[in-house]
């Protein structure tokens, strides 16, 4: 990296750094919109966009040159730049934004009087208008700074003025709690004036450029309004008999915890303070009885609560008469083998708390048991359900019952393929193995193999040691792949380094070689540029915009896609599904093609 490049990407790293600190430091305090029902609802305070930034500047230099000569000089666009805004909005639409942006080709001189080694970094601040709608937010706006640009025949860099008019939109994902959008598109038209003096190699320039950009707003606090409180309230048990005590709580929601709250409650027997409150039903008669419950919030001082929010609710409870019991009854086993036995289980309840007597009958079979357990056996009752009852009775001759059902099972089938196994044939479809061009060489045919590959490999090799205590004779084929570059000779050569690569590491992760076949097969069975466009528009980890940009390369795409290695499981015949890792992290290492390929050597 030259001095130039160096200092370019300081200044933009320094001032990233300044905004992120300002932008941390404001924020202390603010709470986040977790509450917020859709963005264009309670838009943010601040907005944090970072992201990419391509440059067409449209002008040119008239340079003076030695002898008394001038020679005019154009600006090439740059694709390479970064752009950083910081937005803080007073409401929902209006707002203050400064924004730094760095763009740099260093190519060398260009030919003819086309200025390459251009380079552009500068600042502006103004006002943003946006607009708020759903999960899109359009906006404009319109700054005024400085540029700091080089000149023609690399003079020193100057500063100079910069006008800035423009707008985009931002898609406001739900990632992070409504807080990470997606910038979809910026457009801008800057005016810059550059003067580099009258001397040799000076000249002046009024430079029309247009700035495109993409990339990530973070969103920060909320300007919309404060969410009003709600509260519900409920009674627990909500039927009691006389003398039995009931707890109400209330649940207020939307609070803010930084305000003061108050509760209050009214009611027949109520009594409480604070969230919860007690009722006592010992003077109360059988009926349904209501219990009104408030909350308000605001902000307490030397003049006491002044509330400006309120919420009320009520919730009702029942005192009701002394009555019979009840009884529920369960088996445990549900299904039995014929012969097997299960318990059956009754629970049965005084509303009184008066003593009980339990009792027992099936349908067939047999049941015993004089307590709240008892043992039924399968002997004799045929396949099918069997009704089984339980009955309860107090001392004052009120009686209970329930029926509970055991399902007497028939023979098993025959044994077939277990869950786990089908599971984890299903597991075993995983994505092909994609390697860097060139890769493994013949120097270090141990190499090539990236994490993300990696990682596929060590699933596959844990899934596959399992389904081998399933399937002791399984066996994986590997079959190599190369991009039709390089002779054929060669390419065969690769593809078998590429699956003994592939198959090392699966050795290593304790796959029995023995249960590993492999084969290359160079060049042939190339996948069509067709056949890898549909693999694209079908990959379900790809947006539609991904998609769309990835098609603009896709002849660097079909090489990728055809630099890889293929398993199929023997027992199922299933194939590895050959999706490329766009979205790993070392994705564009695999996308690489200008590795050197090997040629093949001209006859003599």
């Amino acid at each position: 990296m030259d001095s130039r490049t160096l200092k370019s990407v300081c200044r933009l790293a320094a001032l990233a750094c300044v905004a992120a600190l300002s932008m941390a430091a404001a924020a202390q305090g603010t709470a986040p919109a977790s509450n917020q029902s859709s963005y264009s609802d309670s838009p943010s305070k601040w907005d944090i966009f970072a992201g990419y930034s391509y440059l067409a500047p449209k002008a040119t230099v008239n340079t003076p040159q030695p002898g008394g000569n001038t020679l005019p000089f154009t600006y090439r666009s740059i694709d390479w730049g970064s752009i950083l805004s910081v937005a803080r909005y007073f409401n929902k639409y209006v707002g203050i934004e400064a924004i730094g942006d760095e763009h740099i080709v260093n190519e060398g001189p260009g030919s003819g009087s086309t200025y390459s080694n251009s380079d552009f970094s500068g600042g502006s601040g103004g006002m943003i208008f946006r607009f708020p709608s759903g999960d899109f937010t359009p906006f404009v706006h319109g700054l005024v700074g400085a540029e700091y640009g080089n000149g023609p025949a690399y003079q020193p860099d100057r500063w100079g003025p910069v006008l800035t008019a423009g707008g985009g939109a931002d898609y406001n994902t739900p990632l992070f709690n409504h807080h990470l959008a997606i910038r979809v598109f910026q457009a801008d038209y800057q005016y810059i004036h550059e003067n580099w003096g009258p001397g040799v190699g000076g000249g002046r320039a009024n430079i029309n450029a247009a700035r495109l950009s993409t990339g990530f707003v973070y969103h920060i606090g909320t300007v919309a309004p404060p969410t009003p409180i709600t509260m519900a309230c409920s009674a627990s048990p909500a039927t009691v008999f006389p003398g039995d005590p009931v707890t109400v709580t209330g649940n207020a929601g939307q609070l803010d915890p930084k305000m003061s709250t108050v509760y209050s409650w009214s009611g027949d027997g109520v009594t409480g303070k604070g969230s919860t409150a007690a009722v006592n039903t010992a003077a109360l008669a059988p009926g349904t009885y209501t219990v009104k419950c408030g909350v308000k919030q605001g902000k307490s001082g030397k003049e006491g609560l002044k509330p400006w929010q309120t919420a009320d609710s009520s919730t009702t409870f029942t005192v009701k008469q002394f009555e019979p019991p009840t009884i529920t009854c369960s088996g445990s086993p549900s299904s039995l083998k014929p012969g097997e036995t299960a318990t059956i289980t009754a629970a049965g309840v005084s509303p009184q708390n008066r003593p009980l007597t339990y009792s027992y009958s099936a349908a067939s079979g047999t049941v015993s048991g004089s307590g709240n357990t008892a043992s039924f056996n399968s002997t004799g009752a045929p396949t099918g359900p069997v009704e089984v009852t339980c009955n309860v009775s107090d001392d004052k001759g009120q009686t209970a019952s329930a029926t509970t059902t055991e399902t007497i099972l028939a023979p098993p089938p025959p044994p077939g393929p277990s869950p786990e196994q089908k599971r984890l044939e299903s597991r075993l479809a995983l994505h092909s193995i994609f390697f860097p061009t060139d890769k493994p060489s013949k120097a270090n045919p141990e190499g090539g193999l990236l994490d993300s590959q990696k990682a596929t490999l060590s699933t596959l090799a844990t899934d596959f040691k399992e389904y081998l205590t399933f399937k002791p004779d399984a066996h994986i084929t590997l079959t190599g792949h190369t991009d039709p570059r390089g002779s054929a000779a060669y390419n065969m050569a690769l593809s078998d380094r590429r699956v003994a690569s592939a198959k090392d590491y699966l050795v290593s992760q304790g796959v029995p070689a023995a249960n590993i076949d492999t084969t290359g097969v160079g060049e042939e069975r190339q996948l069509t540029a067709d056949e890898v466009k549909s693999l694209v528009e079908q990959n379900p980890d790809l947006t539609d915009s991904q998609k769309t940009r990835f098609m603009h390369n896709l002849s660097k795409i079909v090489l990728a896609q055809n630099r890889r290695v293929d398993v199929t499981l023997s027992t199922t015949g299933q194939q590895s599904v050959r999706l490329y890792p766009f979205n790993a992290a070392d994705s564009m290492t695999l996308m690489d093609e200008k590795a050197p390929v090997r040629k093949a050597k001209k006859a003599k």
